[in-house]
């Protein structure tokens, strides 16, 4: 049953935001070259990896040692649409909407 909520739950949010995914992704593409999309390797709650997905709010320059944040990006940032891409993780069986909070793991206790 919970998997079944974040399925449908997933499919609705894309749906709806599918429209302005597009534009930023567009938007993303047209202010500096590069992926649209990060990818960051992330742990499950099974320790199995796999890769989080988010729109790219910095350059994509190989030469710069400190990435910068492009326009786009701090608008994407503000306002939290970079992470609207994560809706495929749960799509995927990586991320959930429903249950426990993943939390940090703690050394010492």
């Amino acid at each position: 049953m919970k998997r079944f909520a974040d399925l449908l739950i997933a499919v609705i949010l894309i749906v709806w935001t599918l429209p302005l995914m597009v534009i930023v992704a567009l938007a993303i593409k047209l202010e500096s070259p590069g992926p649209v999309l990060s990818r960051r390797s992330k742990l499950n709650r099974n320790g199995r990896r796999f890769e989080l997905l988010r729109f790219r709010t910095t350059s994509h320059r190989a030469w710069s040692a400190v990435p910068r944040r492009t326009r786009i990006g701090w608008f994407l940032h503000y306002t939290r649409i970079e992470d609207l891409p994560q809706l495929v993780n749960v799509l995927r069986g990586d991320l959930t909407f429903i249950g426990d909070k993943s939390e940090r793991r703690r050394f010492g206790r």
